[in-house]
């Protein structure tokens, strides 16, 4: 899966094949098909253009963005006009948190090559030109633009770098399902990369995938399917998915996928986030959901976001649903109740409504096993 962003139209393939998909997928449906191409029309783009953006990101979000600035490697074009790399710097998944260390913003920082990039003196890779600005371009969650704008403008003070919206100029799309997940070829973040965290950036706009991507001809569903997607796999976006204001991180999975670094040094609610990482364990965590009725068919649109999940055996709270589509959602649950196999969630309220917990396929296999360790010492 690659997120990316266009001025035009999906520049990954040159001829596409439409295909809409209906709007409750099961499964399976949604995990052969692919690769698929879907307009996110609940992101916009913002520019951070200026000397300091790194120095000025660096000290405010939970990622390194140092990382943005290193080289792109040897990697060049073989085309009659070789001046334009390949492959561009990998994009960075980040999040602004508040003093306190809740989450606050989530945002995919890109540094796309110029279309006039040059080779340097050794011809493997790209030429650094001083009297170009530095810039880097995000993806951000377009309900929140303006209070994103307004915050990173209060953070601003007297460093050196303009914060531009650019929604009128470029578009964002995301790729997934099967194709580029499978055939990823990331070994430094393999958690990520298995969700789209870490694939990295086609900044030729030339898809090294022999297999076009299906562009969603539907565009009244097509969020949506990437909606499910994510859903199924477990990963929450934007700051609705993501309370704002309210949830913790850690609790959202950000460490799986490669959002947070340990090592990068302070940043805006580094502290919490620190200290609950290396002595803390996490109870809950957001999970998958499926909604079912007593005869384990699916029940569709009957559940909101903020249900309370509920074991009926005990009584007892086993959290809250925060995303729900059609007949599947996700959930911050206790993972006690959640992933012990027990058939007893339901909705409170609704007890005709059973719930059923996940794994997903990619979290570190040491999230569970430290929770057993922690509750089998207690």
């Amino acid at each position: 899966m690659n997120r990316v962003l266009s001025s035009s139209f999906y520049k990954h393939c040159n001829r596409a094949i439409h295909q809409t998909i209906p709007k409750h997928r099961n499964e399976t449906q949604l995990q052969t098909a692919g690769p698929v191409a879907s307009l996110i029309k609940s992101r916009s783009v913002i520019r951070f253009r200026g000397p300091d953006t790194v120095k000025f990101l660096r000290g405010l979000l939970t990622n390194d963005i140092r990382k943005i600035g290193e080289p792109i490697g040897d990697k060049t074009a073989n085309f009659p006009t070789p001046n334009v790399p390949t492959t561009s710097v990998t994009p960075i998944y980040a999040a602004l948190l508040t003093p306190q260390g809740r989450f606050l913003y989530d945002l995919f920082l890109y540094k796309p090559p110029n279309s006039d990039t040059k080779l340097d003196t050794t011809g493997t890779g790209p030429a650094s030109d001083p009297n170009q600005p530095f810039e880097l371009f995000a993806d951000v969650d377009a309900s929140v633009l303006d209070e994103l704008l307004a915050t990173f403008t209060k953070y601003r003070l007297r460093s050196k770098v303009e914060i531009d919206n650019v929604a009128s100029e470029f578009s964002c799309w995301q790729r997934y399902g099967s194709g580029p997940s499978d055939n990823s070829s990331d070994v430094e973040e393999p958690e990520a990369a298995s969700v789209g965290w870490g694939a990295g950036e086609d900044g030729a706009a030339m898809s090294s995938s022999s297999e076009a991507p299906l562009i969603e001809a539907d565009k009244e569903t097509d969020e949506q399917n990437y909606l499910m997607w994510r859903i199924e796999k477990g990963v929450a976006e934007g700051s609705i998915e993501i309370p704002k204001g309210e949830a913790m991180p850690l609790e959202y999975n950000l460490v799986g996928l490669n959002a947070i670094s340990f090592d990068k040094g302070c940043y805006v609610g580094q502290e919490l986030i620190a200290r609950t990482h290396h002595r803390g364990v996490i109870r809950k965590r957001l999970v998958p959901l499926r909604f079912q009725d007593n005869d384990g068919k699916e029940v569709i649109d009957k559940v909101i976001p903020g249900s309370e999940v509920v074991n009926r055996e005990s009584g007892k709270k086993a959290g809250l649903v925060t995303t729900a589509l059609g007949c599947r959602g996700l959930g911050l649950l206790r993972l006690e109740e959640a992933l012990k196999g027990s058939t007893a969630l339901s909705i409170q309220g609704q007890e005709d409504v059973k719930v059923v917990a996940s794994k997903p396929d990619w979290w570190p296999s040491d999230w569970l096993q430290d929770l057993q360790q922690h509750t089998a010492f207690a």
